[in-house]
């Protein structure tokens, strides 16, 4: 396969990330062995290409659903799809399960209007973790490539209540 191929079908990871530690495929809401049943994802329609220990690339086609009253996406929609790839970035699926990195703040800028039928993607790298506590960078672009928002979260690692 010729490099621009390669980078076609695998687009160039972040800094930091290890390419043989990547799983890469098609992965859904339910797919995530820690997060479980995953309602909010499986109604987005969202979908993991591509995931390692801090790091996860997303995808979701906005529907008109999705739309507020000026036909663009509505601010809560690109929210929680930043989320969800937030929570896949915090929570390593090939982990033991005994603990669950949770939200503990976000911050969001939103800086396009994307509409009905945009593929979007987001791509979640956590930037520092100390201790329990972590910063994780999600940005969410459109099917060019435009930016449409940059999203911060900060995490805490905490005992899966689930499994004991």
């Amino acid at each position: 396969m010729t490099d621009a191929a390669l980078n076609a079908v695998h687009p160039e990871l972040p800094a930091g990330i290890d390419p043989d530690s990547v799983v890469r495929g098609s992965f859904g809401a339910h797919d995530h062995p820690t997060l479980g049943v995953d309602a909010a994802a499986e109604w987005l329609g969202y979908e993991v290409s591509e995931y390692a220990d801090g790091y996860a690339r997303a995808h979701m086609v906005l529907r008109d659903e999705m739309l507020n009253g000026f036909k663009i996406a509505h601010g809560g929609m690109i929210f929680a799809f930043g989320d969800t790839c937030f929570a896949w970035s915090c929570n390593d699926p090939r982990g033991d399960g005994s603990t669950i990195t949770v939200a503990s703040g976000v911050d969001i800028n939103f800086i396009s209007s994307p509409v009905a039928g945009t593929r979007l993607t987001a791509v979640g790298v956590r930037r520092s973790t100390t201790g329990r506590s972590g910063i994780y960078d999600i940005t969410i672009t459109d099917d060019e490539g435009g930016l449409v928002a940059e999203f911060r979260g900060r995490s805490r690692t905490i005992p899966n209540k689930r499994r004991a």
